[in-house]
């Protein structure tokens, strides 16, 4: 299907949501569990790419594990700008990871898109991974890899295509996990991992602490 206004074409989720989530500007503890259930939809070649956000991770300034904890950067400067931007980072020499920016502007906050599950284009993000079923999208540079999200994409406004951020919710029976987060060596006490709990698609990493 295409947007009736834009011609783009849209994911059949953006059909029923269509809306750009209206809660970002709050605390990153807030906005982060809101986020679980919302959907990132990509168009590549003409193809849309649909993903449900089922696992995240929140960080701001105030906190020691957070990119935005020692100030505004050159690398990090995206975190202290609008909400319902980009961050994407480069880690481990290899992988990309992104993040939703929350909050007020000038205050460095954003939550880490650690996993979701495939809605539509599931045989275009598994070939753009060489894996099969959940392991696709599982993780955050995994799903960086599955959506096609580079450091093109750092400061995009999540309210413009190719790349939509589109509200969305749980399922009914479905429920928040709360816990430490991944991978982590600072502020390991701070539970602001969440997740939509049972999910397949939740990555099994251990967490910190």
């Amino acid at each position: 299907m295409r947007d009736e206004r834009t011609g783009h074409p849209r994911s059949l989720h953006a059909a029923k949501h269509s809306r750009f989530p209206d809660f970002l500007n709050g605390l990153v503890e807030e906005v982060a569990p809101k986020l679980l259930g919302c959907v990132l939809e990509r168009v590549i070649d003409g193809h849309v790419l649909a993903a449900r956000i089922v696992e995240v991770e929140a960080y701001d300034q105030d906190d020691a594990a957070s990119h935005a904890y020692r100030g505004k950067t050159a690398r990090n400067a995206v975190m202290f700008g609008e909400c319902g931007h980009l961050y994407v980072y480069f880690t481990y020499g290899m992988h990309y990871c992104c993040n939703v920016v929350c909050g007020p502007a000038g205050y460095g906050s954003g939550i880490l898109i650690r996993a979701a599950e495939s809605l539509e284009g599931r045989e275009i993000m598994e070939a753009h991974r060489g894996v099969h079923g959940v392991n696709a999208t599982n993780g955050p540079a995994k799903l960086c890899q599955a959506l096609r999200i580079g450091p093109a994409f750092n400061g995009h406004d999540l309210r413009t295509a190719p790349l939509r951020l589109l509200h969305g919710s749980l399922r009914p029976g479905e429920t928040i996990g709360q816990t430490r987060r991944i991978g982590i060596s600072k502020a390991v006490e701070k539970l602001r991992r969440y997740h939509i709990a049972g999910n397949p698609c939740v990555s099994k990493t251990k967490t910190a602490g």
